[in-house]
């Protein structure tokens, strides 16, 4: 954590968000600086469309910029950067219900072959063969709260959050998957 200065470049993140619900542009434009790029990366591994990551990108930041009073901090267990993602896949969350709504194919359009989800290149780049196909086999909702904490480092809450159910569910779910892989991998 940097000392917490003055300046918005000497401030760690939750004191920039902290500034930024004050109306300081120049802490928003650190913190844009700073969390805009690693946001951008983990926008892309589960969407390949740049212009929706752009779109969601925008979307995050004018939220952080009306909505940085609301943020709790450390004293409810978050950081200024689980709360940015937080926002961003709530965001592109949204930005995939109003793009499937406005692009209902019929369903005789609909291809026999369906495409990998996004973070499966991922996956196959950071996980081996046999983890990689472990993850695979699980069930959907077991593998996005599996990914959610480990890949992307997400507290149970944060967690909660982006997949909109509750954190009991996050937990039992995060415990299921840490079986089956462990059985799957013995």
């Amino acid at each position: 954590m940097r000392a917490v200065r003055g300046e918005p470049a000497e401030l760690d993140e939750e004191h920039l968000v902290r500034r930024v619900a004050r109306g300081d542009r120049r802490a928003f434009e650190e913190l844009y600086r700073r969390t805009s790029p690693w946001l951008t990366v983990r926008l892309r591994r589960r969407c390949s469309d740049d212009q929706i990551v752009a779109e969601v990108l925008q979307e995050t930041y004018l939220a952080v910029w009306r909505a940085a009073g609301a943020f709790a901090g450390t004293a409810t267990g978050g950081s200024a950067v689980g709360w940015l993602w937080t926002i961003a896949a709530r965001r592109l969350v949204d930005a995939f219900r109003r793009r499937a709504h406005h692009a209902q194919p019929p369903a005789a359009a609909a291809p026999a072959h369906t495409a990998p989800a996004a973070d499966e290149p991922v996956l196959d780049g950071v996980v081996g063969d046999e983890v990689g196909d472990a993850l695979r086999r699980l069930a959907p909702e077991l593998r996005q709260v599996l990914l959610a904490m480990v890949l992307d480092g997400l507290s149970v809450r944060e967690t909660a959050v982006l997949l909109g159910v509750p954190e009991g569910t996050v937990k039992t779910r995060a415990r299921r998957a840490r079986i089956a892989m462990r059985e799957a991998l013995a």
